[in-house]
């Protein structure tokens, strides 16, 4: 696709998508006057024909200017290849391929798109979500960078970069464990006792609403400025916090638990609720963050206004000090909390204190997020020979169905072993591995994006197989024995 046709639909996307919201403001963009004068002439043209006929036309009209609004992600991601939706939220290490390749720069497709809507607006002066807001000169977006500019930032070698990525990856996903398990402390049976994995209100429904509505955020609504500073950055926070901060393991296995005990109706709730709540953790986590965006934009542009120039430059990682700078603070504080970690862990299991899943989870945490970004290289890569289901998300889903089924092994082991430090090491690598491999908010976000784009059967068949292929797994694995086995 070409940058004419993109721009092209792109602005026919703006022109329909945003109707509702501009016209009611009256400054907004000329699409508003547009469609209050149409809505005028028809009612004039149609008053002799009677109240009935000119509420049905207005009527339709006003339909059709909501249903345009509410498929303006619709119109932006139409064009998009289904291979580049499928790898839009999170490619993996991929993107280092995609760095060094700029034939097969796939990944970013949406957030270019995204960025030229943002341009195409500027040239009208109003900004691209639809808030009747102009569009400040200087805001969190690029501009056009000048080439010597694109030459003088630095690159990493390719052996450091990938470092780079594991080590905001390892270190993010420490902190989004650490949050997971205060998650579980304050809403669980010992403090508000508001979740618990014999429930549909699972133990780890809050940590993944939360994760959920962060992922719209930063996963989709501020992803390209966070990436216009650092692209470690934001795989740091999106793959490596937001995926260990929620986990599909620990969903999965409190719905095969319950239906073991032949808590039937409880694990169909815990799916069809849990699922519910989440989907609308990232829808208005996309509509606040939107909102939000639009409100710092406006700020921008007052304060440019006056005088105050905002210049983002300066936080951008492009230089070789900056680079070695951000590595080494991470590097350190890795090193610092991993080794914390480890030493507690070590204490805590051969004491049987409280927190030894904790600490012990945050040991084994960091592999299994760079095992979770490694798989997400087969995102939009298809199947076979003939690359067919490139729209699925197989490295996400291969991740989950993985996780669960090493979790159910593990939950089952636990009980044949009946041993008090066995169970906890189990279940630090349950809580810290295998929470950090299987992910809720990069699942979440790929069906939101899917639902976002027109492709609501495939959004459903995403879920539909996770779930299935997951519960499946568990079921023989977990279940089967402990129904043959009769373990308590």
């Amino acid at each position: 696709m070409d940058e004419s046709s993109t721009r092209s639909h792109v602005s026919d996307g703006n022109r329909l998508g945003y109707v509702r919201s501009e016209s009611m403001d009256s400054t907004g963009h000329p699409s508003a006057a547009i469609s209050s004068s149409l809505l005028s002439r028809r009612s004039s043209r149609l008053s002799s024909r009677g109240s009935i006929s000119l509420s049905r036309e207005m009527g339709d009209s006003i339909l059709n200017s909501m249903r345009h609004s509410l498929q303006s992600a619709d119109q932006l991601l139409g064009d998009a290849d289904s291979s580049a939706l499928a790898q839009v939220i999170d490619s993996g290490d991929r993107v280092l391929a995609l760095e060094d390749n700029a034939d097969e720069d796939t990944t970013n497709t949406l957030d270019q798109q995204k960025v030229g809507t943002l341009r195409d607006n500027r040239i009208h002066g109003y900004s691209s979500h639809g808030t009747g807001v102009p569009a400040p000169e200087s805001s969190v977006e690029p501009k056009e960078e000048s080439s010597s500019a694109k030459v003088e930032q630095y690159m990493l070698s390719r052996r450091l970069d990938y470092a780079s990525y594991l080590i905001h990856l390892a270190t993010f996903g420490i902190f989004g464990v650490f949050t997971r398990y205060g998650l579980q402390k304050l809403f669980g049976p010992g403090c508000l006792a508001l979740t618990s994995n014999q429930s549909p209100l699972y133990l780890d429904l809050p940590s993944n609403m939360l994760g959920s509505f962060l992922m719209a955020w930063f996963g989709i609504i501020f992803k390209t400025d966070i990436r216009h500073i650092s692209d470690h950055l934001i795989v740091g926070i999106t793959t490596g916090y937001m995926g260990s901060l929620t986990t599909f393991s620990g969903w999965n296995q409190a719905v095969v638990s319950m239906s073991s005990k032949d808590h039937w109706a409880y694990a169909i709730a815990g799916v069809v609720l849990g699922m519910f709540i989440v989907n609308e953790s990232i829808r208005v986590g996309a509509e606040t963050g939107e909102r939000l965006r639009s409100w710092i934009m406006k700020c921008i542009k007052e304060n440019s206004s006056i005088g105050t120039k905002c210049d983002w430059k300066h936080l951008r990682v492009d230089t070789r000090t900056k680079h070695y700078v951000l590595i080494a603070v991470m590097s350190i504080l890795l090193s610092c909390l991993w080794v914390l970690s480890i030493v507690l862990a070590i204490i805590k299991v051969h004491s049987l204190a409280d927190g030894a899943v904790l600490w012990l989870g945050c040991s084994v945490a960091p592999p299994g997020v760079w095992l979770r970004w490694y798989l997400a290289r087969l995102n939009g890569q298809g199947i076979g020979k003939k690359r067919s289901l490139k729209w699925l998300p197989i490295g996400t889903l291969a991740a989950n169905v993985l996780a669960a089924g090493i979790m159910a092994s593990l939950a089952v082991t636990a009980k044949a072993v009946n041993r008090k430090r066995s169970t906890t090491v189990l279940n630090g690598i349950q809580f810290g591995f295998l929470g950090c491999l299987s992910t809720v908010s990069t699942f979440a976000a790929e069906i939101y994006a899917m639902r976002s784009s027109g492709q609501i059967s495939r959004a459903f068949v995403y879920a539909s197989a996770t779930f299935m292929f997951s519960f499946v797994l568990g079921t023989l694995v977990y279940s089967v024995p402990v129904w043959v086995k009769h373990y308590q």
